[in-house]
């Protein structure tokens, strides 16, 4: 089996107490896959068996309403891991859909094929049992963040923790007024108001192509507000 693969077993913390043994069978019976930008690795509704590691790129795991509003539930790169519901569970159906934000290069695992592993293993069952309590208090925190933050809440806390905020100055633009509100719960036209209305109260200074927080305390503030 190629080196790489086995390297990126040694080196990940859910398989590293593995035995040389057991990676290489599970680097045995790893399918490794390439998918484009904008593309579908499966789609909620499918009956879809697989682990998988993203080695590059990154995907967007994504809930849908009835009326066709999109929320982000999680963003998921390189060494992350992720399943469908039905590598846990045979033949039920996946509340979500993952689609690929970035170009991406994926290793998958049947379920037929690393179910003996996992049964053999007890710390491989172990620490992916850990991953999914760490996805579900995730999704717990962003169902609460729904529940009972305003859109004002919810879309200053994700300006907070937009990319390149770490350092003073503008960064460029990666988010769409389509892919904020699919990552607040929202729909496009409040996010426009909210930002107009953040950009009026000087805590933000954006533009078709750069943003920047200019009153990251103020900003901060409204990111801590809930419903009273």
């Amino acid at each position: 089996m190629a080196t790489p693969l086995l390297d990126l077993l040694k080196q990940h913390p859910l398989f590293s107490n593995l035995s040389a043994a057991a990676r290489d069978r599970l680097a045995g019976a790893a399918i490794s896959r390439s998918y484009p930008a904008g593309g579908f690795l499966t789609c909620a509704g499918d009956c879809w068996p697989y682990l998988f590691l993203v080695v590059e790129g990154r995907l967007n795991v994504v809930k849908e309403s009835g009326e066709g509003r999109s929320l982000v539930i999680a963003e998921l790169g390189p060494g992350e891991l992720f399943w469908g519901l039905a590598f846990f569970q045979e033949e039920m159906p996946n509340p979500m859909t993952l689609q690929i934000n970035q170009p991406a290069a994926l290793y998958l695992w049947r379920r037929e094929d690393i179910l003996p592993l996992l049964l053999e293993n007890g710390r491989l069952a172990w620490e992916l049992s850990r991953l999914m309590v760490k996805r579900m208090l995730h999704a717990s925190e962003v169902i609460e963040g729904l529940a009972f933050q305003p859109v004002a809440g919810r879309l200053a806390r994700l300006l907070l923790e937009f990319p390149g905020q770490a350092a003073s100055g503008p960064t460029a633009r990666s988010l769409t007024l389509d892919d904020m509100a699919a990552r607040i719960g929202s729909t496009r036209e409040m996010v426009c108001r909210f930002l107009q209305r953040f950009s009026d109260s000087g805590l933000i200074k954006i533009t078709r192509t750069e943003f920047e927080i200019t009153d990251r305390e103020q900003l901060n503030s409204v990111a801590q507000k809930a419903k009273g």
